[in-house]
């Protein structure tokens, strides 16, 4: 198999998939100049050993172990934006490449924003300006009522309950609310983000993610499509700079790559009140309530009370997870196959991973 081959190949239904907690530091970044950010080309990435920060050896043994019988591929732990924990399973390695699922759609999510701060579009367009009239089947009054905040909140409306959740054509977009409504995780309308700002921008959605995210912070991987989906693809290391700049507010040391902190606060943020542990396309930890994908049903209390409550994440299926806490300076990455529960975004092995991360860490 070529390097993306086993992208797609993957099934459709492997393809699918934290967060800001009310109180404390919540506004303020961590401070640029005590990040570390790796060269944007070359291997190099400085390491801290664990040692040195007083982790817990033997609970990191364990945590291994956990890991592999976990189906896990690749795990990377950034502290301050330097490598402490980087270990490869099996026969993947370093230079592996492996399927983001919907933890992409965080990236998505900040190409969004620079889009708007660029001037292409704004969150409160209506979706079909650059769709166009009729891309779903709802009457125009009902269409009407969908915008690009929508899409990036769940909460367009349209029903998830379909044949295929994941398909894009008119006939499978139906109407179950009006948009703003009803929160259900759907794929479909997230997916057509990327031709809303293919309109918006005039070039393809890959060629404006490399120049605007990919290549601007030294990233590998590309978007493939597989059915209806656009599904990322990338070594461990390329999703842990995404990690890293979302640690850091959209900044890539000093390089400002999203400059709007008003729409990065919103982001990893409630983004409304149906589902307040979700952001713009962001999965939200330390919220008094959460839903996850195919169910309308209210849980309560956070999404992983093992962790850190202000943390946040880009979710995929098959436990593809990138997590970022703002207030240990700490990315955590896990890429592999499922770790047991076949789930959309969130699964029981956020709060089991993190179980286990606790006492490693010691926070």
């Amino acid at each position: 198999m070529t390097k993306y081959q086993l992208l797609l190949a993957i099934p459709l239904f492997l393809i699918f998939s934290c967060k800001k907690d009310n109180s404390g530091d919540e506004g303020n970044p961590p401070d640029s100049a005590a990040l570390y950010f790796p060269p944007v080309s070359g291997t190099e990435w400085q390491t801290t050993s664990a040692a040195s920060l007083k982790w817990n050896q033997p609970a990191i043994d364990q945590l291994y172990t956990y890991l592999d019988a976990k189906s896990t591929k690749a795990f990377i732990v950034l502290k301050d934006g330097k490598i402490v924990l980087e270990k490869y399973f099996g026969t993947f390695t370093q230079s592996s490449d492996w399927y983001w699922a919907s933890a992409g759609k965080t990236m998505t999510a900040l190409l969004t924003g620079i889009a708007q701060e660029e001037g292409l579009l704004r969150l409160s367009d209506k979706t079909s300006k650059y769709l166009g009239t009729g891309w779903t089947s709802l009457t125009t009054a009902e269409e009407d009522l969908i915008t690009i905040r929508h899409q990036l909140t769940m909460t367009t409306g349209l029903d998830d309950g379909v044949a295929d959740s994941d398909c894009t054509t008119p006939d499978c977009l139906k109407r179950k609310a009006d948009a703003g409504t009803r929160w259900a995780y759907h794929n479909a309308p997230y997916t057509l983000m990327d031709k809303v700002i293919e309109a918006a921008t005039g070039k393809t959605f890959q060629t404006y993610f490399q120049q605007k995210i990919r290549d601007r912070i030294g990233m590998k991987g590309i978007w493939l499509k597989s059915g209806y989906n656009n599904v990322y693809g990338s070594d461990a290391r390329s999703m842990a700079r995404f990690g890293l700049l979302l640690l850091n507010k959209g900044k890539w040391g000093e390089t400002e790559i999203l400059k709007d902190q008003e729409f990065f606060n919103a982001q990893i943020n409630s983004s409304q009140q149906l589902n307040p542990s979700y952001g713009y396309l962001t999965w939200l930890n330390g919220k008094t309530k959460y839903m996850l994908p195919t169910l309308q049903v209210v849980f309560n209390g956070a999404l992983a009370p093992n962790a850190p409550s202000d943390m946040f994440c880009a979710l995929g299926k098959n436990d593809q997870k990138i997590y970022v806490v703002p207030s240990q300076k700490l990315v955590v990455i896990r890429m592999g196959e499922s770790a047991g529960n076949v789930q959309l975004a969130v699964s029981s092995f956020d709060n089991e991973l993190w179980g286990k991360l606790k006492p490693v860490i010691g926070y």
